[in-house]
Order: C-alpha cells, then structure tokens, then sequence
C-alpha cells in the first residue's frame, strides 16, 4: 500500500494538503513532504472556534519538526448561514469553505486524507471535495484507517499513530441546533475535564434539544458509578454557558454520529 501511496503522490504536481491535525491528514502530510519536499508540497490548516486548539498545536509542532511549509488560515465558516444553521448536510458547507478559501491562498492541487472506509458512513464533505476538484490520495491507493495507523508507525510518529478520531466540535451538536462558538467552547471544555476525571477511551459532549449529553465508551460508562456521574455534572454544569444553563446533564454509551439527526443523502 505504501507504494501504491508514492504511485499516487509522485504523479501528481505541486500539491496543497488540508492538514486538519487528525491521523490521517497528518500522516498524509508527513509522508508527502518526506517524499517530494517542500517544493511540491505544502500544508494548508483551518483555524476557528470548531477546531481543537491542541489540533492546531500539534500541526504547528510537526511542522517545525518536518520542516513543512504551512500556512494557517481562516477558512470563514463561521460567516456562513448554512453552516451556522446546522443542518444535517452542515459538512458540506464547511469543507466548501475550506476548499474556497483554500483555493483563494493557493493555485495548487488540494489534497485530503479521506480513506475508504469513510465511503462506508455519511461524508457530504466529499461532496464539497469533488466539487473543488480536490484528490484524495489513500482513497486512490486504496488505503483504510489501519493502513494509515500501520502507516504512521511506520515513519516513526509515535503517538500521533494513535490518535483517536476526534472530528470538528460542531459535530457534537444536534443537527438543526444553531452553532455557537461559545458552546463549542464549553462542549471542548467539558470533554477535557470529562478525561482527565475518568480518563476514558472515547469521550464526547453531545449538545441535544433536551440537555447535555456525555457520551463515553462502554467500559469507562460502567465504571462512573452515580457519585461520580453526580460530582462530574457539577463540575460540568459550571462550564456550560447561559444558553445551557440550568438544562439536564446525561451519560449514555458512545454512538458515532449520534448527533446527526435527519435524512441523509
């Protein structure tokens, strides 16, 4: 699979890859510098209040050690209705943003770490990618979420090789639920806290019509008995702005998407 990746990457001209700060993107543009060079490559990443500032971070950190040239940018989503509005296509909007602001940074070919098995689940983002012409390196090669795992090792990223899926704030609010920049703040907030007390494999503040809910990996669930869940929701209450206050705080099993509520298509 690593030489199906070169394949793909060495046919292609001078390159700009949307580094998110996720595994993927991440190891996408590692191994692309390191075989083309900063010549043909360069890293793009989006900076607002749905990005994790240890996201940002870690972009910034690998790019001094790999020597990349990066620029950061805004990509202006927050200035989009159809974004702010929240519906379940909200994924569109923002990648369609990216890629326009990208485009307007940059004359180059975009590139982005989806792998096949985000074929498997609901991406309108790759609807926005094919309409920026963007390419997708690993889907070409072939490779899924464990090639670009075994991947990663294999360049020697250490822990970035593990890294947990961890997507955009926003996706932890209820479709059709306005996005605030204040509550994604809370929302990042309270899963920090949530894992430095329970330290759990999966955590996510899911923002819902009838309250707050934690959702968290069956194991970690099991063993927040009521004290903990009573002493955790305090804490958690304290963090949550006004347009929050004073509604119901839960725990329930982790569900990917859980949030997205509507028709897909």
């Amino acid at each position: 699979m690593q030489a199906a990746l070169e394949t793909v990457l060495s046919s292609l001209g001078p390159s700009a890859v949307a580094v998110s700060g996720g595994v993927d993107s991440m190891t996408l543009a590692v191994f692309a510098n390191r075989l083309l060079g900063k010549e043909r490559i360069t890293m793009m990443h989006a900076v607002s209040p749905a990005v994790p500032p240890e996201a940002t971070e870690r972009v910034k950190e690998w790019a001094g050690r790999e020597g990349w040239t990066l620029r950061i940018l805004d990509a202006g989503e927050f200035s989009d209705r159809n974004y702010l509005s929240n519906p379940v296509n909200r994924c569109f909007f923002c990648k369609s943003n990216l890629y326009s602001a990208i485009a307007g940074l940059s004359d180059r070919l975009i590139l982005s770490g989806a792998n096949t098995d985000d074929l498997g689940e609901y991406r309108p983002g790759l609807d926005a990618a094919r309409d920026h012409g963007v390419r997708h390196p690993y889907l070409e090669a072939g490779i899924d979420k464990q090639t670009v795992r075994a991947l990663a090792r294999d360049l020697g990223l250490g822990e970035l090789a593990e890294l947990p899926a961890s997507p955009c704030l926003s996706s932890r609010v209820e479709t059709a639920i306005a996005i605030d920049s204040e509550v994604l703040k809370a929302i990042h907030g309270v899963e920090r806290l949530v894992s430095e007390k329970l330290a759990p494999q999966t955590v996510r503040c899911r923002v819902r019509r009838n309250g707050v809910v934690i959702e968290m990996d069956a194991t970690s669930l099991a063993n927040a008995d009521d004290e903990k869940r009573d002493a955790l929701s305090r804490s958690i209450a304290g963090l949550l702005p006004a347009s929050l206050s004073g509604k119901p705080i839960g725990f329930e099993p982790y569900r990917n998407g859980s949030a997205f509520i509507g028709v897909k298509s």
